[in-house]
């Protein structure tokens, strides 16, 4: 499956994965990620919405829109058939207007993670050292405070551990103030999956989790983003 994928991108000349594509990779790889579908028309993403269950998020599917959110690519927190047919006229609207050459392929449907701690996992490439992996707050968090830690790919536990102690938010994922500790233990194992990935899939440049929930009894990756090597 994950050749299948890849060698689909290179096809049609691209390096940028679509959500559901990057997402099947890292699921075929043993990491939590939110159920998410394609949808190529409104009546599809209205029956698929059914099926999951509300409330949903819809997210364009297009390899040639990089920002979603900034173009007006995703609508959240719909609760009903006719929000969900409204939404995807609206995406479809807005994205046409701010990509006219676009290829879309439709919208992603998944249902709405329940809110934990988000946290991010990336990988980028060094010139020097190689793969690179990166631990930290996820959501706008990592822009604003910039609290990550790095190591090199491969990891073993012992790096996972540190990577996750390391940073300053560390705290908050122990419980802060009455909330809940998120499963540490469990944030290592996927660090160490996406590590064990990395290393046998070379054709991946680029990779972020962000945000993956982190909760109480595990965590899931809700966005994900998979860049290529040029072929």
């Amino acid at each position: 499956m994950t050749d299948m994928i890849i060698e689909k991108a290179r096809k049609e000349t691209r390096t940028l994965l679509t959500e559901i594509e990057a997402k099947q990779l890292l699921k075929n790889a043993g990491i939590n990620v939110v159920d998410t579908r394609l949808a190529a028309s409104k009546e599809q993403s209205v029956a698929i919405a059914k099926e999951i269950g509300f409330p949903v998020v819809l997210k364009i599917a297009s390899a040639d829109v990089v920002h979603k959110s900034d173009a007006g690519g995703v609508k959240l927190g719909l609760k009903t058939a006719a929000q969900v047919g409204k939404a995807y006229d609206d995406i479809m609207k807005s994205i046409k207007a701010a990509f006219p050459n676009a290829k879309i392929e439709g919208v992603s449907v998944q249902g709405m993670a329940r809110p934990g701690v988000e946290v991010i996992i990336g990988m980028s490439k060094d010139a020097q050292f190689g793969p690179v992996l990166m631990f930290g707050l996820g959501g706008v968090l990592v822009e604003i405070l910039k609290d990550v830690s790095f190591r090199i790919v491969p990891l073993v536990k012992r790096d996972a551990r540190e990577m996750i102690r390391e940073i300053k938010g560390f705290p908050l994922l122990q419980g802060y103030r009455g909330s809940e500790p998120v499963d540490v233990e469990n944030l290592e194992n996927i660090l160490l999956k996406v590590s064990e990935f990395i290393e046998k899939t070379p054709e991946v440049k680029e990779l972020d989790l962000n945000p993956i929930f982190a909760y109480k009894d595990g965590a899931v990756a809700v966005d994900a983003r998979v860049i290529l090597e040029n072929a």
